[in-house]
């Protein structure tokens, strides 16, 4: 059996480092307001979150928006998006007691995210996690972003784990789908959706209170083969981008 450090946890961000869904919402929400736009914005996160902001916007307009326009709203839902998080961005439970767990036991660690780099430095470097993470890979570094495979098999060749022995830890249906896409397993985190709205993760947790590296370990034993991706689940649900 390969020893531990023959294997690699990735973490999403938004979502799982993290519980702040409803913040991103709400800054959507606020920037559809001012559009004139009715779109129900935590709707539309349950099922494209994951997805660079531009992409998810492009959804949501029934004519052609040039690029450069969407990426000005896309600050423009960054900037309300840090107003409302300001002083409400902690780590989910037990993050940090498993981070540390997890590095002490051996495992290599990886942050994959669409977020872009001062989105990343937003977080992690506020909440001092920066320092448990091998590799950072944010939405600059990969050519497509979820729910294509891109991001976690950036994650997993810098790290140099075969993707077999990557484990994702993701919120998002997108997400999930990206890990599978990449030939990994996945451990679902219910910030966001319930268990049953996930395809086939390993297991479902609420934060990461009580998750240990031996019961990611006896996980990937119970389910030594991959799922393979929903065209269902990963096809998106507004408009084909």
């Amino acid at each position: 059996m390969p020893a531990t450090s023959d294997y690699a946890l990735i973490f999403d961000m938004d979502g799982v480092l993290i519980d702040n869904t409803r913040y991103q919402a709400r800054a959507f929400q606020l920037l559809f307001r001012e559009l004139g736009l009715d779109t129900n914005a935590l709707t539309l996160l349950k099922r494209l979150n994951g997805m660079p902001a531009t992409n998810i916007l492009k959804t949501v307009f029934r004519y052609p928006v040039p690029e450069k326009q969407l990426k000005l709203y896309a600050d423009r839902r960054e900037f309300l998006y840090r107003v409302l998080y300001w002083d409400k961005r902690q780590e989910l439970a037990g993050l940090t007691r498993f981070l540390e767990a997890a590095r002490a036991a051996g495992f290599k660690l990886g942050l994959g995210t669409g977020s872009a780099p001062e989105t990343i430095d937003y977080i992690i470097d506020h909440l001092h996690l920066r320092r448990f993470f091998d590799v950072v890979v944010g939405k600059d570094d990969v050519d497509h972003g979820k729910p294509h495979a891109d991001t976690f098999a950036v994650v997993a060749k810098k790290l140099g784990v075969p993707p077999a022995r990557c484990v994702v830890f993701e919120d998002a249906i997108l997400g999930e789908q990206a890990a599978y896409r990449a030939r990994m397993r996945c451990i679902g985190v219910g910030t966001a959706l319930r268990a049953a709205q996930f395809q086939a993760p390993l297991t479902v947790i609420k934060d990461f209170t009580g998750l240990t590296p031996a019961r990611v370990l006896k996980l990937l034993a119970e389910q030594p083969e991959v799922p393979q991706p929903s065209k269902k689940l990963a096809e998106r649900q507004y408009m084909q981008l």
